[in-house]
């Protein structure tokens, strides 16, 4: 198969109307049956149900969808790579969320600098949700993410260092001024706790507002701590889930740039990890 050919049959898989993705793909209806009609011939299934009623992806359509995306990601990330593997000023682009480096970034591009593998390091800010799918789709070269939040599905990945739970709250709410609290305590306040519920707020700026405003009270790791609006405050959650800060990068990568960049990310974890108590 083709990727012309994927393109074609995916956008009719999600648009379910041949004119609606004729117009889509920018081409006459016509051209695009045919290639849908050829390339179920060439499989020796039928794709779609075509019916009076309207178009429907038949079982073996199904699995087609969702391999044709995976498909397409792949080729449009690794164009995108391509491109930026062959610029005459090379960089790496790393993704993470404001405060998402587990306090260690200023260390590791001090030291990285010093690498004879070393590029120009180019830093991606960007949402909770956004880091993986920047590295997927080519954008970014590696990201620092978080276990157990993340799905590392096709990536390397390289622990750096476990930080303990916070609870973030207003600085006027009755656990403002605790030692540190429980998780039960947290889930038996009437204000949601993220991210065990409203998950889908991922950005980091929407997210301390609703804070502030009493609407949540997040869960994060510790390192947020030095990152917070004053008119916010963290408390220790002794039972909290701990997280995993990683660097996580495409499998089979074979980048001398990145690969100095993460050896010199797990030094500098190591060097500055706490001693043992």
């Amino acid at each position: 198969m083709e990727t012309r050919e994927l393109a074609y049959f995916l956008a009719v898989a999600e648009e379910l109307h041949f004119g609606r993705a004729a117009e889509r793909l920018g081409m006459a209806q016509p051209p695009l049956s045919r290639a849908i009609q050829k390339l179920e011939r060439r499989l020796g299934v039928r794709l779609f149900d075509r019916s009076s009623r309207g178009v429907s992806l038949t079982a073996a359509g199904e699995v087609l969808a969702r391999e044709a995306a995976k498909v397409l990601d792949a080729v449009a990330a690794a164009t995108a790579r391509t491109r930026r593997a062959g610029r005459a000023d090379p960089r790496l682009v790393v993704a993470l969320k404001p405060g998402g480096d587990g306090g260690l970034l200023p260390d590791i591009l001090e030291a990285y600098r010093a690498h004879p593998d070393a590029v120009e390091v180019e830093l991606l800010l960007c949402g909770v949700a956004e880091r993986a799918r920047l590295v997927r789709d080519g954008t970014a070269d590696v990201a620092f993410l978080h276990i157990p939040y993340e799905d590392l599905t096709g990536f390397d990945s390289e622990p750096l260092r476990v930080e303990g739970s916070v609870a973030i709250v207003p600085r006027g709410h009755r656990l403002a001024g605790r030692a540190y609290v429980r998780v039960a305590e947290l889930e038996a306040d009437p204000t949601p706790l993220w991210p065990r519920q409203h998950a889908d707020i991922n950005d980091p700026a929407t997210l301390m507002q609703l804070v502030a405003l009493g609407r949540l009270i997040a869960m994060a790791p510790e390192s947020v701590t030095p990152h917070l609006r004053r008119d916010l405050a963290c408390v220790p959650v002794l039972d909290g889930t701990p997280t995993t800060v990683v660097l996580a990068w495409p499998e089979r990568t074979r980048s001398r740039a990145l690969a100095a960049f993460v050896r010199t990310a797990s030094a500098v974890a190591e060097r500055l990890s706490p001693a043992p108590a």
